[in-house]
């Protein structure tokens, strides 16, 4: 899916994503000191203007204009200050190494996220860290929701070895469930969690 496919999803909704932070995101991060983030292909921004509102300086990358114009219009309304960067995150431009890298829910294909991860990594600040939240592989036939495509789904495994050699000391990489309200009653999504921090020395 390209960018112009994005754009018109983003256009044809008022919110594709939900208004608030991602539950888990804000859970991992609550306590984590106010520094740089940088978050990948954050879409509207929940996720950037969340960490906004904790004190972060944040930059949005994300290669919709529609949805980073949503995300500046959002953050106004916030009251809080965005830098929002048009961007491939497979491919972007120059960017600053960051205390915290975010990629939430990220769909590529194995190589094109491959890329993206080992780029995120490389981003890392010396004592930053990098957290991935995302649709997991065995959410397809276990699991409620996401993208129904295998090729864009991965699994923990997958991403820590994108991670090796990266310099990033692997802290947490495990499948975690999310509910999720249906017409059937609450069920559960399979997502993956993997969280990563670069030595301080």
């Amino acid at each position: 899916m390209d960018a112009t496919e994005w754009d018109e999803r983003y256009r044809d909704a008022e919110l594709v994503w939900s208004k608030g932070p991602n539950a888990t995101v804000a859970t991992e991060l609550a306590d984590l000191p106010p520094g740089r983030a940088l978050d990948l292909a954050g879409g509207e921004g929940r996720n950037a203007i969340w960490l906004a509102e904790q004190g972060w300086d944040v930059e949005l990358v994300e290669f919709s204009s529609v949805a980073l114009d949503k995300a500046a219009q959002l953050a106004d309304h916030a009251g809080v200050e965005l830098t929002c960067t048009l961007g491939d995150v497979t491919a972007p431009p120059a960017l600053e190494p960051a205390d915290l890298v975010l990629l939430a829910y990220l769909q590529l294909p194995r190589e094109q996220v491959r890329e993206a991860h080992r780029l995120a990594a490389s981003l890392v600040r010396p004592g930053g860290v990098f957290l991935l939240v995302a649709h997991a592989k065995r959410n397809l036939t276990d699991g409620v929701g996401g993208p129904p495509d295998p090729a864009v789904l991965c699994t923990a495994e997958e991403v820590v070895d994108d991670l090796a050699g990266t310099g990033l000391d692997i802290e947490v990489a495990r499948e975690i469930t999310r509910p999720v309200e249906t017409d059937d009653g609450e069920r559960h999504a399979i997502d993956l969690l993997v969280r990563a921090s670069r030595p301080a020395g």
